[in-house]
């Protein structure tokens, strides 16, 4: 039977929206990732700056997610991220959030399923399990709740 088990909470602090416009595919933009933290009871550190979100905002309202960062634990491993998701909600909603507003986080759909990558051998494990994730988007931040898929 499927099983989830919390790993951590991450807070990923986020700079101003870059916006590249549209494209084919929808409206193209790049949020900066400028730092953060990671807590909880099985991975502890902090979001180092200079990752980013690569955001399409499509045309049926859903916003897909490809966020890269890395992660320094407390013990000095560092771990790369890469977090796939979706985020919707009511039209106004996503306007909101779109524009920086705090947006009630029980209006919005926000699911990722976050990959690690890691030298480390005490770590090892992040790349032997799936994980998934329940966010919160606020005006200066990203809340993540990470399980493992167990």
């Amino acid at each position: 039977m499927i099983g989830l088990v919390h790993v951590t909470d991450l807070i990923v602090t986020v700079g101003q929206p870059i916006e590249i416009g549209p494209t084919a595919a929808g409206v193209r933009r790049l949020i900066p990732i400028t730092g953060g933290e990671a807590r909880g009871p099985r991975l502890l550190g902090r979001v180092l700056p200079g990752g980013a979100d690569y955001q399409m905002l499509r045309r049926d309202g859903v916003t897909e997610l490809d966020a890269r960062y890395a992660i320094q634990t407390d013990d000095g491993a560092i771990i790369n991220v890469e977090n796939i998701g979706l985020r919707h909600g009511p039209a106004d909603a996503m306007e909101r959030l779109q524009r920086g507003e705090e947006v009630d986080p029980s209006l919005i759909y926000f699911r990722t399923a976050p990959r690690f990558e890691i030298a480390a051998d005490s770590y090892l494990w992040l790349t032997r399990h799936l994980f998934a994730a329940e966010g919160v988007r606020r005006p200066d931040r990203v809340e993540l709740a990470v399980y493992q898929i167990v």
